[in-house]
């Protein structure tokens, strides 16, 4: 059995089984490989044994996870019990006339591609990986480049299945507090067992993008401000080495579902073929210090020159346009082993100064980062915990063992909670609990119907206890 690397097996445990299902225990970390802890490993693979996990799991409580894609402790649980849910993976029912899916959470979103698109049909939202569950979808809530005219993950949601502390299986429809609590709860109400979800129509597996280059960031929050209402994907990379004139200076690219008739003879014979590219993986062991200000800032510097300062109509295929670091099979070992951090924050509408503020201290600070890109929200979606609401947010990856790193993201912190903004759970790993509270105004009636629905906490991970969630 292949494990992956967030999950590595230090030993079995003899004899210790969970209703006849095995346990072991394992290192787990999130995707940025920070702050490893150690679980038992609980691999259900039907919804009796998904239950009995549950039941079982002890003292220490439970989260579900599912491909380990949340880059810090969302699906940890120190000496507690871990359910990988990746074995529930079936694909129940597609209405092919309403592109409509009746699916398990442990199916992932590249898979739902290879079978949905063939049919004309494409996920309504998806992150910056495929490789992510249904369950994890809707659990972290994720948002895409279409946030600002589709909204997160959970608009498209019409109903799931709930295993919750009781052992009760509930059908769980939008508009419900239980729905808002667990979309964007980060698996702390529960197991995700199977979801309904409204899928987007589309005639071909190819995107039509548009790329211009934007010279600096208030020339390129203009161009989004003022088109991309136009485009129902959008997304900027940013250069955030750059300094003096050139502060925020980014790549635009924008694009949408190409329509058949942009394809030419050839691509018009399989028009629906979900095609995806593959590299070599990325050796286990590095070099530490492989990503500098110099290599970064090289690297930096020769995408942003090849970038075409004006492009429209190129088609891609869907892997390139939305996962192009999927193509790289262990891209996060990349940063050593200490590991990355992924900062991501949104601030609304007015707050634009606050934004100008913090990229320019993370470029006059030079940290590394070659993955930074900005993108405009839209309505807030429903979740109580849900991160995205109107206004702007920015993803940086950082290596974690950047001097300073630890304090200099604390007053980011603070500059984001002043100006009314938040933090993205998926992605945090050092967030000071009591910051929380300002972030996300319905925290309180999070805990309220955590406490009512789960009065022993069987459901808990490192996330909920470093920020008393």
């Amino acid at each position: 059995m292949n494990v992956p690397e967030c999950l590595r097996i230090n030993c079995p445990l003899k004899g210790d089984t969970v209703t006849g299902m095995s346990a072991e225990t394992v290192s787990v970390t999130g995707w940025g490989r920070t702050a490893p802890t150690t679980a038992r490993l609980i691999r259900p693979r039907t919804y009796e044994e998904a239950a009995a996990a549950v039941r079982g799991c002890g003292a220490r409580g439970g989260i579900a996870r599912g491909l380990g894609r949340a880059y810090g402790d969302a699906a940890q649980n120190a000496g507690g019990a871990v359910l990988d849910m990746t074995g529930l993976d079936r694909v129940h029912v597609i209405d092919a006339a309403g592109g409509i899916v009746l699916c398990d959470a442990g199916v992932s979103l590249h898979r739902l591609m290879r079978v949905l698109l063939p049919l004309g049909w494409f996920v309504p939202v998806t992150p910056g990986t495929r490789h992510v569950t249904v369950g994890g979808a809707i659990g972290a809530d994720i948002h895409g480049k279409n946030h600002h005219v589709c909204g997160g993950f959970s608009r498209h949601v019409l109903s799931f299945e709930l295993l919750t502390a009781d052992g009760e299986v509930r059908t769980v429809s939008r508009g419900t507090p239980l729905f808002d609590a667990t979309t964007g709860g980060m698996g702390l109400t529960g197991v995700i067992l199977t979801a309904t979800v409204q899928l987007q129509p589309v005639e071909t597996a190819l995107m039509s993008v548009d790329t211009e280059r934007a010279r600096d960031l208030d020339d390129l929050m203009a161009r989004l401000s003022a088109s991309d209402h136009q485009y129902r994907y959008s997304v900027a990379w940013i250069d955030l080495l750059a300094r003096g004139a050139a502060t925020g200076r980014a790549v635009l690219t924008r694009g949408d579902h190409a329509p058949l008739e942009a394809l030419g003879t050839r691509a018009r014979r399989e028009p629906l073929a979900f095609r995806t590219s593959r590299l070599p993986a990325v050796p286990a062991h590095l070099p530490e210090g492989l990503l500098t200000r110099t290599t970064v800032g090289l690297f930096n510097e020769l995408w942003y020159r090849k970038a075409p300062r004006a492009r429209t109509g190129q088609l891609q295929s869907i892997s390139a346009f939305f996962h192009p670091l999927d193509g790289v099979p262990h891209w996060n070992r990349v940063y050593g082993r200490g590991g990355l951090v992924q900062y991501q924050f949104v601030v609304g509408y007015g707050q634009e100064e606050t934004l100008r503020r913090i990229v320019r201290r993370v470029s006059q600070r030079r940290c590394p980062s070659f993955l930074a890109v900005l993108k405009r929200f839209g309505d807030a979606d429903p979740g109580w915990l849900s991160f995205p609401v109107p206004g702007w947010t920015l993803a940086l990856d950082i290596p974690a063992g950047l001097p300073g790193l630890g304090a200099l993201l604390d007053e980011l912190d603070e500059e984001v909670a002043t100006a009314g903004g938040r933090v993205y759970l998926a992605k945090d790993s050092r967030l000071r609990p009591e910051l929380l509270a300002a972030m996300y105004p319905r925290l309180d009636d999070f805990r309220a119907l955590r406490a009512e629905l789960d009065p022993r906490a069987v459901f808990v991970s490192d996330l909920s206890r470093r920020l008393s969630l």
